[in-house]
């Protein structure tokens, strides 16, 4: 029985899908280091890509992505002038093999077919593509059409995320993202017809004027497609970093109780569904290969969320992309103008980033089996048994209200986050993050 504990829902902690966290990124580190850490990988090494479509049609308010309008079209033609340019500077250091291809944003479905095409055509030509690679993409529905689903299915895209948020229009129209159901639901039947087998649905709990009513209809309306995923995202209101948030009225944001229920009930009904919890926001059905990672052990955890893609590396490419090595995390300049400047003129657009000490990799190895696993051992990571329990008796003053209220148990060199606590996880992770005692205000809320 899940139970709401005010004073730990309503905390600010990070989603750590890096670790360190971006809001330790300085610019101490640049594309000198990024170069260092491409040139390192081996040609036996797995890589995984993900280009960075920094534009939108339309903004939606709730949006925390580095995204604008494309108002002219020649925006467009002038980045994937630059992402080309890129893309060629970046396979021509870079060796190893791709596994993963992820186009996110921002909307790549914002780009025409021509343009996603040559995007496509310039990744097969600079970089090693396994047989087996999957090419991934999030999609805007208000703007996807039956040819564009045909030319993905023609380019090997065979996962597709569908950002649909909610399906209660009224909330939609708070948030700038009006999308009918039967608008999302004929895009998911024209990208199945078209041979894209894999679809993903993302959702959003903690949005302003949401009810259990109103997420107990849009996961029902959102069963009727048969998602093979399902992302179900708290709301991170920060107006003061996100400027276009301050679109949404504090007043009509529910509070941090209504958010927990709104989380448990997501969870319960697509339990209900046959998908299967995966880590503490994600689900999957059975047979998914997420699934499949989560009940083997081998669930990751990256900028894309949780994830199945095993690979040694990251790579970002395009504006504002995060770019993860085992000792180096980097980004990409985020103001497309300068992003520009730099690879046309035949540099890397790394503008920072943080090294990571070998004390970093091992703390975020904790985090990442903590989140995707809801249990570590330290020893078991490698860890030296005394360093596992000096870690764990330095965590443990960050840890004792958890164990206290029955959310975790913890031993000498470890712990397991309980059925209880499970809502609560990323409060668990932050007691192995060195970097922070408090998150302050710039992370999004515990649940």
């Amino acid at each position: 029985m899940a139970v709401f504990h005010a004073d730990l829902a309503g905390r600010s902690v990070p989603r750590y899908t890096s670790y360190p966290t971006a809001a330790e990124f300085t610019e101490t580190v640049g594309a000198a280091e990024h170069r260092a850490a491409l040139e390192a990988l081996r040609p036996s090494d797995r890589i995984s890509l993900y280009l960075h479509i920094p534009y939108c049609h339309e903004i939606c308010w709730y949006c925390g992505c580095n995204t604008g309008p494309v108002g002219r079209a020649s925006r467009l033609d002038v980045y994937v002038e630059a992402l080309v340019a890129e893309i060629g500077i970046i396979a021509d250091r870079t060796k190893g093999r791709v596994s993963h291809v992820h186009f996110g944003g921002g909307s790549p479905n914002a780009l025409s077919l021509a343009q996603f095409e040559r995007v496509v055509a310039a990744i097969r030509d600079g970089f090693q593509i396994l047989p087996d690679a999957e090419w991934a993409a999030e999609l805007d529905p208000r703007h996807l059409d039956a040819d564009f689903c045909r030319m993905l299915a023609a380019n090997g895209v065979s996962r597709v995320s569908l950002g649909a948020q909610t399906f209660d229009l009224g909330i939609q129209l708070k948030i700038n993202r009006l999308q009918p159901f039967r608008m999302v639901a004929r895009c998911v039947e024209e990208l199945r017809h078209a041979g894209i087998a894999h679809i993903n649905l993302d959702l959003m709990y903690g949005l302003p004027g949401q009810t259990l009513d109103t997420i107990a209809r849009t996961v029902r309306l959102a069963r009727d497609l048969a998602p093979d995923r399902v992302a179900m995202f708290g709301y991170a209101h920060l107006p003061r970093m996100l400027p276009r948030q301050r679109m949404i009225e504090d007043s009509q944001l529910p509070d941090a109780e209504a958010r927990f229920w709104q989380s448990i009930l997501a969870r319960d009904l697509w339990l209900e569904e046959d998908l299967r919890p995966i880590g503490f926001d994600h689900y999957a059905r059975p047979g998914d290969k997420l699934a499949l990672a989560a009940a083997n052990g081998t669930l990751r955890r990256n900028f894309q969320g949780f994830t199945d893609d095993d690979a040694d590396a990251v790579i970002g490419l395009g504006a504002s992309s995060i770019s993860l090595f085992p000792g180096l995390i980097t980004q990409t300049e985020k103001h497309v103008g300068r992003y520009r400047m730099k690879v046309q003129n035949g540099c890397p657009g790394t503008t920072r980033g943080i090294r990571r000490s070998a004390d970093d990799q091992r703390r975020g190895a904790v985090i990442e089996r903590l989140l995707c696993d809801g249990r570590v051992d330290l020893v078991d990571l490698g860890w030296p048994p005394a360093a596992a329990a000096q870690a764990m008796a330095d965590a443990a003053p960050q840890l004792a209200s958890m164990q206290e209220r029955g959310l975790i148990r913890r031993h000498d060199t470890g712990l397991a986050i309980l059925p209880d606590g499970e809502p609560y996880a990323r409060l668990a992770a932050v007691a192995f993050d060195t970097f922070r005692t408090t998150a302050g205000d710039r992370f999004s809320k515990a649940v």
